[in-house]
């Protein structure tokens, strides 16, 4: 054949039947056409045709560009030859034919479509402007508006956020702002109810069928479509999130619509994107509203909100320091700092020793410290005045700590810190001796009169002081003292190797005031103290008490344990094949997995999943042993 033909171009015209088959236009011939010009020609002309044919293969050819476009995703060659448009077409043929969706496997179509759209314009403003010219954002809509269910939903959001994440492309969007702005609120704030009540609460042999091939991959096991279907309904909420804070970064009019008092409620309680560390979750939009007038004065304005954000401030959570900025800029506002003062300095009081993680050159216990005490003066000498009597004996236990206690230690004499510190340890002694006798109160007394004797700079004594008071007010039902006390401890300690013994304690005390989230970090964080302390051992075993408590505060912040509950009531759901347990185990499974942030390692989860029996021989041997408490007491 090369002898005959030794032209260039007729060789290629002698191979060309070969490469694309018996088809008038193969797709994958044309992919591997070796002739990028011809390729370019043919995939140009493929892209123009293939949304008004029927071919059965439409499926199979949007699959792969889907892989093509999830893997090369800064590829120019298909986004150049007008994929977009053809990606278009394929969604508004598939919203408005009926007929035509419900033929063959053209129900998978509209959700890659809009897939691979989101995918090519997730890095690239370039590929972004050709989208917008090809007309993707109405169609994109439509599947936004729910047209065809929430599976769809999911892709056209995250393709609509990425065009609006470019400077480019952002006012094309923001054409539909009113609209793309309550549909996306709505979709966040129910995207849980509606997957739950579609999907996960219902039957195996009732859920869509092409729902549980996109979950799984055409593996049809019921374990992965529970498991995918948390992802995806945390992502379709993620994804929610991002579009409404591409909107709030701008500071637009649609800022009040964001701003509105029950849509910020809800915020505080979305985890959306847990595995995406960019994820802005609620409190990373409430971050982004706080640079903004408007919405500072909403966020002061809500009492729930700002306790949420004062408890995720003394937390092990990774958005802690989110929460404290959040804090921070809202008391920095004249206009916004008297109406929240009174209620978010008895929680930043607990934090002024926060010394772990710093912005610039200053920590963040210093920062904290700086924006309460700025007026410290007008209100010590009644030019301001603080409604609450608890507020104000906060900010003067502050200005003691962190400005007179330090003038003092700094003038004392080696003679005096020495006796200091003798008798601190003798208080020290004696409310060890008052807890194990049982007069706790004593106990109590005793921790804090060693407290005041210490020197700031004694700070693992201090540390341990801490918590043993804390302990104290375990026994005595004071939750919010012991979250006080452990949280102040854990500052003196640092991030870098906390004290394990006032993060399990901690996780006690949110559990006991019914804040489950709280708890579940805090234990899931003493756990991993436990590893790491344990490290050189063969077999790193948790205690009975930490798992109980992971698996209790599990099923209360299982991503759909809301949605279950406005279902089905207080009634228990059964499985037909696996059973709720199951669920929940896959639920606990997958989000240690995604806490992997916290250094929660696979021996980790082994053990919460598969040691139950090691567990319950801790957990007599506890009982023998009578004890009192379920920490040994720190000392």
């Amino acid at each position: 054949m090369e002898s005959q033909h030794p032209n260039k171009t007729t060789n290629h015209k002698a191979k060309k039947p070969e490469l694309r088959c018996s088809k008038t236009c193969c797709f994958f011939c044309t992919v591997n056409e070796p002739s990028s010009s011809l390729r370019r020609t043919y995939m140009a002309n493929y892209f123009e045709e293939l949304p008004h044919g029927d071919d059965q293969e439409n499926v199979l050819v949007l699959s792969s560009l889907w892989n093509t476009a999830m893997t090369q995703p800064d590829d120019p060659e298909f986004p150049c030859l007008g994929i977009f448009e053809c990606m278009a077409k394929f969604i508004d043929r598939g919203i408005n034919d009926d007929d035509w969706l419900s033929r063959d496997q053209n129900i998978y179509v509209p959700y890659y479509a809009a897939h691979i759209i989101g995918s090519y314009t997730m890095n690239k403003a370039q590929f972004a402007e050709m989208a917008v010219k090809s007309g993707v954002i109405l169609p994109l809509l439509e599947l936004l508006r729910g047209k065809i269910s929430w599976v769809e939903q999911r892709v056209a959001v995250r393709a609509l956020g990425h065009l609006a994440s470019h400077q480019s492309t952002f006012e094309a969007v923001a054409a539909h702002e009113t609209e793309i702005i309550s549909l996306a609120m709505e979709i966040a704030s129910t995207c849980l109810d509606v997957v739950y009540r579609n999907f996960v609460g219902v039957k195996d042999t009732e859920r869509l069928k092409y729902h549980c091939d996109l979950l799984t991959r055409g593996v049809r096991e019921l374990e992965i479509e529970n498991r995918k279907a948390e992802e995806w309904a945390s992502q379709l909420q993620y994804w929610s999130l991002f579009l409404l804070n591409c909107f709030a970064c701008k500071e637009r009019s649609s800022i009040n619509q964001i701003c509105k008092q029950g849509f910020l409620k809800d915020l505080c309680g979305m985890w959306g994107g847990l595995a995406n560390r960019a994820s802005p979750v609620g409190i990373g939009l409430i971050r982004t509203l706080c640079n903004t007038k408007k919405g500072r004065k909403s966020i002061a304005d809500s009492k729930q909100v700002l306790e949420s954000l004062c408890n995720l401030s003394r937390s092990s959570d990774d958005w802690q320091y989110k929460a404290i900025e959040c804090l921070l800029l809202i008391l920095k506002d004249n206009d916004t700092r008297h109406i929240v003062l009174d209620i978010v300095i008895l929680f930043l009081a607990d934090l002024v020793e926060l010394k772990s993680v710093s912005r610039g050159m200053v920590k963040v216990g210093d920062r904290i410290t700086q924006t309460i005490l700025q007026d410290y003066s007008k209100i010590k000498y009644g030019k301001l005045h603080m409604k609450s009597k608890r507020a104000r004996r906060a900010l003067e236990e502050i200005w003691e700590l962190k400005v007179e206690r330090r003038k003092r230690e700094t003038l004392m004499s080696e003679q005096e810190v020495g006796e200091r510190k003798t008798l601190a340890g003798m208080l020290k002694r004696e409310g060890n001796q008052r807890f194990w006798s049982g007069d706790i109160k004593q106990a109590v007394v005793r921790y804090t009169k060693a407290l005041d004797l210490c020197l700031l700079k004694m700070k693992r004594e201090r540390t341990v002081l801490y918590s043993n008071r804390a302990q104290c007010y375990l026994l005595l039902k004071e939750p919010e003292l012991a979250i006080s006390d452990t949280t102040r401890a854990l500052c003196l300690s640092g991030e870098a190797s906390p004290h394990n013994k006032s993060l399990w304690r901690r996780s006690q005390a949110y559990d006991m005031k019914g804040l489950a989230k709280e708890s579940l970090m805090d234990c899931f964080k003493f756990i991993n103290g436990r590893i790491k302390l344990e490290a050189d051992r063969r077999n790193t075993t948790i205690p009975y008490h930490a798992a109980h408590m992971i698996n209790k505060q599990m099923n209360a912040t299982w991503i759909f344990a809301a949605a279950k509950s406005k279902t089905y009531g207080n009634h228990e759901v059964i499985q037909q094949s696996k059973g709720k347990d199951q669920v929940n185990d896959i639920s606990t499974r997958k989000t240690m997995e995604k806490k992997d942030f916290l250094g929660m390692s696979n021996m980790v989860e082994e053990s919460l999943v598969k040691k139950g029996q090691r567990w319950k021989k801790q957990e007599s041997r506890a009982q023998r042993r009578k004890c009192k408490c379920v920490g040994i007491f720190a000392r």
